[in-house]
């Protein structure tokens, strides 16, 4: 064996580039005059200050989650005779600060020199000095983040044979790889030169495989305890897999033993081993077993390779890749759930502690509402959905998926009407949901209930481009609550509400400043406003509007349909999916953008929607079973347009591997007022 590794990370520079980050996590402060420091703050730093404000004077469940680096206003109490003194500016040091932690750990910002104070000298405004610095170390924060690995190899060699000191020296498991823009097992051999990128657990994809490999384990103590049990992972909630048992029932006791047994697994550190088997031997296996774990690979005609993965005598396979070895996934409960448990896991942020758990109810009621609408179609896997396309029986099933949408987007238009006072219709979901097939269907739904639907974006109410707040890169931050003009939007909601007339502004983008054009508006008694956007959950946004005139509508694809009982199909992913579709269609972009852009999209999912989910008054499913069968045909040759020399490859190829299993359903006998369309085109509502 002939292998050379050059690893690219200099530990030398790390006090340089913490400092360079802090940098890039602000603004740069040119010519601050000291005389002042509250006002030579751009505004943006103040309008951080209004939120942490905000989140004093109300009792959050979740916070807002501030970036290493990042400077903040800070009421640090009395001091007598100190300058750290009432409210001060302040560096957040916090590692990984959470949406969950209510505490942050900051230090004071002060202009005079003593002993103890660290000086941090002009780094923080001095750009000349920034940009020297940086030229000089040729090598950004993010890219010393990850340890690449040049490797030559002359023979084939595992991932864990050549990373083997780095994967010793990690300070998190190491529980995958990147090689060359591919997913890799630790076990994969290489076969030819690359960059190889390790993964571990304290990263999103690494928490992924964590995960998954956490679900393998589980199954494999309920085969040793209770070989009869037929176990069915479901859905994901807050950092949780809810499960149940097809042909037992679930106690306290089982979930104990079963528990117990994990930690035996795990601590004994076993090997999880992926084996292959020709077709052949795949069919004999089969027949032998009477199992469906995997099934999917053998169903699909072109696959000349069955794979599955071994832990002693125990097998099971999952369509992306988990780890190598059962001790990486020391974190874990298994908790009651209703008729099911909980299957709990950390967080990628801390991942040595098990969150606090917090029940999202409202979540958990329209998934387990959705899956059991689909179970007594017998329709909750991508094995029964391919079988009604193979029988022919599929337009049944599309139609029935219409009309269950239909039935509750009627309902909740009922439940409007109903409670009587309300005059503001908010929807709020994450990227793709199709909140603007949805508003309009909801409106068509509120006039037949006598109500007429009066139309606000969000979007015009803008601030002026110089006082948008910006992200840690130093970029605006449009998805920041702080961009939006809430004293303006909540004035002219009041007026119009009292039954005034407003002129309402139109944002011109390019120039960046609200613009009035004459789009005045008077609001008649039988008229409602429905108000779509990001922010709409978060009281903050219309927080002088009394709460018994809001009604909140949270959207969301949330996935309900498996690959098999073990593997699920992620909503995000779903939604990435409809999302490469759309942008190609209507947008002209390629996958490879889509996915480039997906990562910071989801950060602001995180932060400014997911977390006020539960205020919502009704919960909106918009995925549809059989929407993937039709997906598939329009996104693969979009995702194979990825060569594996760009880095959103890994990606494509995931998504491919998922979308292949499926069956290919027309796009045109799905019906034109579907929700579907808004990402196919060609259906009966505009966007």
């Amino acid at each position: 064996m002939n292998t050379e590794i050059e690893i690219i990370n200099k530990e030398q520079q790390k006090k340089h580039l913490k400092l360079m980050k802090a940098h890039q996590n602000n603004i740069i402060i040119s010519d601050m005059n000291l005389k002042d420091k509250y006002t030579n703050f751009e505004d943006s730093k103040l309008n951080e200050s209004k939120t942490l404000l905000y989140e004093i004077s109300r009792k959050n469940k979740t916070y807002t989650r501030y970036g290493r680096g990042r400077i903040v206003r800070v009421k640090f109490g009395v001091n007598i005779g100190s300058e750290f003194s009432g409210d001060h500016f302040a560096i957040v040091v916090s590692k990984q600060d959470t949406m969950m932690s209510s505490t942050l750990h900051v230090i004071p910002i002060t202009s005079k020199k003593h002993l103890k104070n660290l000086e941090i000298g002009n780094i923080l405004y001095d750009q000349k000095k920034f940009d020297n610095l940086n030229n000089l170390l040729n090598l950004t924060a993010d890219e010393n983040e990850k340890k690449k690995i040049i490797v030559k190899a002359k023979t084939n060699t595992t991932i864990s044979e050549i990373a083997k000191k780095q994967i010793e020296e990690s300070k998190y498991p190491v529980v995958g790889a990147i090689f060359n823009n591919e997913y890799k097992n630790l076990d994969d051999e290489l076969q030819e030169d690359g960059t190889l990128e390790l993964i571990n657990i304290n990263s999103k994809e690494g928490m992924k495989i964590y995960r998954r490999t956490l679900t393998y384990i589980m199954g494999m103590a309920f085969w040793k305890l209770y070989p009869e049990a037929r176990v069915v992972v479901n859905y994901q909630l807050t950092n949780a897999m809810y499960c149940n048992l097809e042909n037992m029932k679930v106690t306290e006791e089982m979930l104990y033993n079963v528990q117990e047994e994990m930690k035996r697994i795990v601590e004994k550190d076993l090997k999880i081993e992926k084996r292959t088997m020709t077709r052949e031997e795949a069919g004999k296996f089969y027949e032998k077993n009477n199992t469906g774990k995997g099934r999917l690979q053998y169903d699909l005609a072109t696959n000349e390779k069955i794979n599955m993965s071994y832990c002693e005598d125990y097998f099971n396979y999952f369509y992306e890749i988990i780890a190598t070895h059962t001790g990486v996934t020391k974190i874990f409960e298994l908790k009651k759930y209703y008729d099911g448990f909980l299957l709990r896991y950390p967080s990628s942020q801390d991942v040595n502690v098990l969150p606090e758990y917090e029940e999202t109810k409202k979540l958990s009621w329209a998934l387990h509402e959705y899956e059991t609408i689909y179970k007594v179609l017998n329709v909750g896997t991508v094995y029964r959905l391919n079988k009604r396309v193979k029988e022919g029986s599929i337009k049944e099933l599309i139609l029935l998926s219409e009309a269950l949408h239909e039935k509750k987007i009627a309902q909740i238009a009922d439940k409007i009407a109903q409670r009587k006072g309300v005059k503001m219709v908010l929807i709020a979901g994450p990227s793709s949901s199709g909140k603007t097939t949805f508003a309009q269907r909801l409106g068509l739904q509120l006039r037949i209930n006598g109500i007429k639907p009066v139309t606000i974006s969000v979007d015009n109410y803008f601030v002026e481009r110089d006082q948008t707040p910006r992200n840690e890169k130093g970029e605006y931050d449009f998805e920041d609550i702080n961009a939006i003009d809430i004293d303006l939007f909540n004035d002219q909601l009041l007026k119009l509400l009292n039954g005034e007339e407003v002129e309402l502004p139109e944002f011109d983008f390019k120039v960046g400043t609200k613009r009035y054009n004459g789009n005045k508006v008077k609001m008649a008694e039988d008229e409602v406003l429905v108000i779509e956007g990001i922010h709409c959950l978060n009281d903050k946004l219309t927080e002088k509007i009394p709460q018994e005139q809001k009604y909140k509508i949270y959207i969301s694809a949330l996935t309900v349909l498996n690959m098999d009982s073990f593997n699920r199909i992620s909503t995000t992913d779903t939604r990435l999916v409809r999302r490469i579709v759309r942008d190609n269609q209507f947008r002209g972009y390629t996958a490879q953008n889509t996915i480039a852009t997906w990562d910071n999209v989801n950060k602001g999912e995180e932060k400014n929607i997911f977390p006020f989910q539960e205020e919502a008054d009704s919960i909106f499913n918009t995925s549809l079973i059989y929407e993937l069968g039709v997906l598939r045909n329009e996104a693969i040759p979009l995702l194979e347009k990825i060569t594996k020399d760009e880095k959103e490859y890994a990606e494509a190829q995931k998504l491919i591997e998922i979308l292949r299993y499926f069956e290919p359903i027309s796009k045109d006998i799905v019906p034109s007022h579907s929700l579907l369309k808004e990402f196919l085109g060609g259906g009966d509502f505009k966007g």
